[in-house]
């Protein structure tokens, strides 16, 4: 019998072995086994072509509508046509180079798979040279192929698959893999089996891949999602318990400390979301045990106010905090909206100070080495009661005299090693809070920060403006995107400000753009700020006082035109998504996103937030040559619908290859979600997380659930755990 941890070489042969863990990674019979289909198509049942979109790798169930053979004009001899459709009234090119003796088996009428890679020539959508497996269209076409009589029953899996090693060739090593395997021993408690009614894992397994029927399918589906949720879960309820046992410093609220004059001092009423997000902050903060706390929010919603009164209460409690922001443009934002918050209580010890008060350290790597002497020695003596930098803090040599509270903002931005080499400076674990304007979704919260304690601020503070978004199809509508610098100029004249994104800086060896493949449309680079710049002072904003920021200018200059901006003394600022977080010029009233196709969902949403963050209202224009009714256009159409983050989010999450939600990309192991859906599958997700703090809570180590031990641990490997353990 075959066990999960036989080689396929033992099984399948050298040379399918070979091409198995050469094109698609998998080497073993348990990484076979679970690699699952993507979908089933049922014979009889047309597959939709509608949707295909160019470069994409396909496999298509098809029939074969027409076929032709044509000299070609450039080379000596031949191309075969072949033109396959599903009845939806959409077709597909496949075209084969002196090949025409696949005239003979190619007939009209004759169904069949064909995979590779969607192109464009002349406006028509091709597959060029793809494989293809016949079926057999009724029991009188004794044509097909002699592969077909493998394929069981009317659902035909569909798995992901390689140019080299198509799907059909997949599914035959399955079949052959099934004869003999041996299910390894079910590793899901049998309380939860019953509870839940699920299914064996040996059952669950050979139904993924040959099922007898749409209900054993939908079981044993159901089965394996159960697998990856409670894996998951289980290392997050580990986790939390772990957190809960750990040994930390209180830092209790006093009443008479900075924090309450920095509170009566407030020229505004905090929100109520601010206010019990805050006491939410402030129990945590008061508990012997660290805090680990995600804190997520629109943007504009008072996140960094949040924070600082976080911070001052540890502050108040004879600690130190700590901003870490991902950027210096950033940071140094920071540090000038929270030493104006601040006011005098954020100089004790200057001339103008209040003496009852602490002192606020800007620590990045530009610093001139004596002010960065200066700044490192008010960190390590303990004068420095807040400190906000970059990664520049995580280097040897920043030593805190007593660190009590790590803030991270926009998390996502950070490696998991830069955040732990932050926490790992405290003496004993700090208390953390993780900040994000990316809304996340309920269960990717549940998921990949279930062992966080999550807060939400949703509510935006009085006096903030509506942000209207319009998509500008540059290629339909011309005159659209003369229209929109039209607004600028508009803008400017009302004494507002206007940002110009770009998705790329200019040229240079990291931006440099891959050939597109053969007969693959080739797309126009992405546009850049050093080519948009000259065109924009020159004719479309002549006049106008232009300047650019991006991440390779010097420090020094970046901040010199952040300022200038913020000052007013510059109208237009054309920029990459380095102004993408924290960036907070009240006047700026309108942003054009050129080529926002290219960017995701969130980062819109978080440019986007850019303005409209005075009194006045703000516009946001979307700049696209993506066509009507493509995935692109309406990715960009959902976003100028709605403001809303969290509904974005769950579009976002929709385009976005799942699997990778976990930081799947920091291991090459076979341990993603496959199946789980954190989109669709939020009730069993919830489910997986009720049995998984029962099991953990009577059995923390899993000693007496030696299988499901070792089911999470291959599941959730030691890399997967660590970015769970450390987000």
């Amino acid at each position: 019998m075959t066990t999960t941890d036989v080689p396929l070489t033992k099984v399948l042969g050298a040379k399918t072995a070979k091409a198995l863990a050469e094109h698609l990674d998998l080497h073993t019979a348990g990484d076979l086994i679970y690699h699952f289909p993507r979908r089933y198509d049922e014979r009889g049942e047309h597959t939709d072509l509608r949707r295909l979109e160019v470069g994409e790798q396909v496999t298509v169930l098809a029939q074969v509508q027409g076929i032709g053979v044509k000299p070609m004009r450039q080379r000596k001899g031949n191309m075969l046509e072949v033109t396959i459709g599903d009845g939806s009234g959409a077709t597909l090119t496949c075209t084969f180079f002196n090949q025409a003796w696949r005239e003979r088996e190619l007939t009209r009428g004759r169904w069949g798979l064909f995979a590779g890679k969607v192109t464009e020539f002349r406006g028509k959508r091709q597959l060029n040279g793809p494989a293809y497996q016949l079926l057999k269209a009724d029991a009188t076409q004794d044509e097909a192929a002699e592969e077909i009589e493998e394929f069981a029953g009317a659902l035909i899996p569909v798995y992901p698959a390689a140019q080299a090693v198509p799907t059909w060739v997949i599914a035959k090593c399955v079949r052959t893999l099934l004869d003999t395997f041996e299910p390894p021993a079910d590793p899901m408690p049998a309380a939860v089996r019953a509870k839940r009614n699920l299914v064996g894992i040996g059952t669950a397994l050979r139904e993924i891949h040959r099922p007898s029927s749409e209900a054993a399918l939908y079981s044993a589906k159901h089965r394996l999602k159960w697998d990856e949720a409670f894996a998951v879960q289980l290392t997050l309820a580990q986790r939390r318990a772990r957190a809960a046992a750990a040994p930390g410093t209180a830092r209790p609220r006093r009443d008479d400390g900075i924090l309450a004059r920095f509170d009566s001092g407030l020229p505004y009423e905090l929100t109520e979301g601010q206010r019990s997000v805050g006491e939410e902050i402030a129990a945590d903060l008061g508990r012997a045990h660290p805090m680990h706390r995600l804190l997520q929010g629109e943007v504009g919603s008072g996140k960094t106010l949040v924070s600082v009164r976080a911070m001052l209460q540890v502050v108040d409690a004879g600690g130190q905090a700590a901003l870490l922001a991902p950027t210096e443009v950033l940071a140094t934002q920071h540090f000038r909206g929270i030493s104006a918050q601040l006011g005098a209580l954020g100089r004790a010890g200057e001339l103008d100070g209040d003496p009852s008060g602490t002192q606020l350290t800007l620590v990045t790597g530009s610093l001139g080495a004596a002010a960065r002497r200066a700044a490192l020695a008010k960190v390590a003596d303990g004068t420095a009661g807040i400190v906000v930098g970059t990664h520049a803090l995580l280097y040897e040599g920043v030593d805190f005299h007593d660190l009590g509270l790590v803030v991270v903002d926009e998390q996502h931005r950070f490696g998991v090693e830069q955040r732990d080499a932050l926490r790992a400076k405290a003496a004993r674990p700090p208390h953390v809070l993780v900040m994000t304007a990316t809304p996340i979704p309920r269960t990717v919260a549940m998921t990949v920060y279930g062992d966080l304690e999550t807060s939400v601020l949703s509510q935006l503070p009085r006096g903030r403006s509506p942000i209207a978004s319009h998509v500008v199809p540059a290629l339909e509508k011309p005159a659209y995107l003369d229209r929109a610098w039209k607004r600028v100029r508009e803008e400017v004249a009302a004494g507002h400000q206007a940002y110009v994104v770009c998705p790329r800086i200019g040229e240079g060896p990291e931006e440099e753009s891959s050939p597109p493949a053969d007969n693959e449309s080739a797309r126009r680079p992405p546009l850049a700020v050093t080519e948009v710049l000259p065109a924009l002072r020159d004719h479309y904003l002549k006049g106008l006082r232009v300047e650019m920021l991006h991440g390779r200018m010097p420090p020094e200059e970046k901040d010199a035109v952040m300022r200038s901006f913020a000052a007013g003394d510059v109208d237009v600022l054309i920029a990459t998504t380095v102004i993408e977080v924290g960036v907070d010029v009240p006047n700026s009233t309108v942003m054009i996103i050129m080529d926002a196709d290219r960017f995701g969902v969130s980062q819109l949403h978080q440019l986007r937030g850019r303005v409209g963050r005075g009194s006045a209202p703000g516009v946001c224009l979307l700049h696209t040559e993506a066509v009507e009714g493509s995935a692109a256009r309406e990715r960009l159409d959902a976003v100028a619908s709605t403001t809303d983050g969290f509904k974005l989010s769950e579009i976002d999450l929709e385009q976005r290859r799942e699997g990778d939600v976990l930081g799947a990309s920091q291991s090459g192991k076979h341990s993603h979600l496959r199946l789980l859906s954190l989109l669709r599958d939020e009730k069993l997700i919830k489910e997986a997380r009720v049995e998984a703090a029962e099991v953990v809570g009577d059995d923390p180590d899993l000693t007496a659930h030696p299988a499901l031990a070792a089911s999470v641990a291959a599941l959730v490997d030691e890399d997967r755990a660590e970015y769970l353990e450390k987000g």
